[in-house]
């Protein structure tokens, strides 16, 4: 993985995102996918909301998304890997690009079909803690025709990235604006951010 993470953070450092494939093997992916949560979305996933705690708005015109917030500490095995690697790209990356990077909170993810989640900045305006947008892919054998990229706004072009199964994408949350893009078959992934506090409360 040592190649990998710094791969990461070398394209960090000089574009301010990273794209890096099979950062989750096939068979780790598999064994997310066979969780309950996937196959019973509609019994684990709530719809997701704009905003934060009490400005917390649902607004499908902007976002169409389903989550499910994933706890740390007591996530199933399949999760436990993904999180253990994550943490492991945090304390890379904190020695790599001299961050101070301390926590971070991930949520699964399920777009169903035909929705999307507009052009937009991962950093409320009144809590700038995020600091890097990390996603990784859950979606097997995923072709162009599929849609459901990520476009992410760039200085000087946009960079559509398709969701491929196992790839990680991670990018500067107070920097790059992105959209998702509508897809014809649903689209999972486990999303979150990289943080430079603590989190304090675990989300419900």
């Amino acid at each position: 993985m040592d190649a990998l993470f710094d791969s990461i953070a070398d394209n960090i450092a000089e574009h301010g995102f990273a794209v890096a494939d099979k950062f989750l093997s096939q068979d780790e992916l598999n064994n997310i996918l066979t969780l309950d949560d996937f196959k019973n979305t509609a019994n684990h996933f709530k719809k997701a909301g704009i905003g934060k705690q009490q400005g917390l708005q649902i607004n499908e015109a902007i976002r169409g998304d389903y989550i499910k917030w994933v706890d740390k500490e007591a996530s199933p095995a399949p999760l436990q890997v993904y999180v253990s690697r994550l943490e492991s790209l945090v304390q890379y990356l904190n020695q790599a690009l001299f961050l101070s990077l301390k926590d971070f909170e991930v949520h699964m993810t399920v777009y169903p079909i035909g929705t999307f989640y507009k052009r937009h900045l991962d950093q409320f305006k009144k809590d700038d803690h995020r600091k890097l947008s990390v996603i990784c892919y859950l979606n097997e054998g995923w072709k162009e025709e599929h849609g459901g990229q990520l476009r992410m706004y760039l200085p000087e072009k946009t960079a559509d990235i398709l969701p491929v199964g196992g790839r990680l994408v991670c990018f500067r949350s107070d920097q790059i604006e992105h959209e998702v893009l509508p897809a014809t078959r649903e689209r999972y992934s486990i999303t979150g951010w990289i943080l430079d506090q603590y989190i304090a409360l675990k989300h419900l």
